[in-house]
């Protein structure tokens, strides 16, 4: 996938601010993408931003999936007219969500689950694996069989950010399946049923940032 001059940009900001701002591509230049001025999508208002500010930056390609990639602020120009000028790592460094399914990754992070109804007393564990559409989780033996699918919970997770930052994510969930492998271990696939929309950012975030440190791993 290629950026092109007059594609859409939305920036997220990496501090944890949950803002978004969206501006559009005005040219293309060697590792490096100029935008107009963005605006906060929250407020309406033009965002000045400041070199060495850091972003998550996403562009909807021309096959309507969505490219994620890290940048940051390198200056100002102001010639044809006053652009942003962005850090842009090539083609290679594009990550591709998919647009109707969430990117999964394979990740340990801290989780509690508790009952809408009292059909089980609430416990904390970890994920197997996460994505912004739901989740899988290392549950008791003892509770397994008490999960039943399309029953609610509420879950919480706690998302250890590459900045440092923690987000913690409460959302109600639904059981899809619950798998026991012997006597000692089972797992329980739920997804997210009301999930409130910065937490599903943060959730995108964080799948992005695993996604970068497997492929350096690689």
């Amino acid at each position: 996938m290629t950026i092109k001059i007059g594609d859409s940009i939305r920036l997220e900001p990496l501090d944890g601010s949950a803002r978004q701002y969206q501006s559009k591509v005005l040219d293309i230049g060697d590792g490096a993408v100029h935008i107009g001025y963005p605006v906060d999508q929250t407020n309406g208002k033009t965002v000045y931003l400041l070199n060495g500010m850091q972003f998550k930056a996403s562009v909807v390609g021309q096959d309507g999936g969505l490219y994620l990639f890290d940048t940051e602020v390198k200056g100002k120009v102001r010639v044809p007219l006053p652009m942003i000028v962005l850090s842009y790592p090539g083609e290679e460094a594009l990550l591709r969500v998919q647009r109707r399914r969430y990117v999964r990754v394979k990740t340990n992070v801290d989780a509690a689950v508790h009952p809408l109804n009292g059909e089980f007393a609430p416990f904390a564990t970890m994920t197997v694996d996460l994505s912004a559409g739901g989740a899988a989780l290392v549950v008791p033996p003892a509770v397994a069989p008490l999960l039943h699918p399309r029953m609610p919970v509420e879950l919480w997770l706690v998302l250890p950010m590459r900045s440092g930052e923690y987000h913690y994510v409460q959302t109600k969930a639904a059981v899809v399946r619950t798998v026991t492998n012997g006597q000692h271990t089972a797992k329980t696939s739920v997804e997210f049923t009301e999930l409130d929309p910065q937490d599903r950012l943060r959730l995108i975030r964080y799948s992005f940032e695993r996604q970068l440190e497997e492929r350096k791993k690689e």
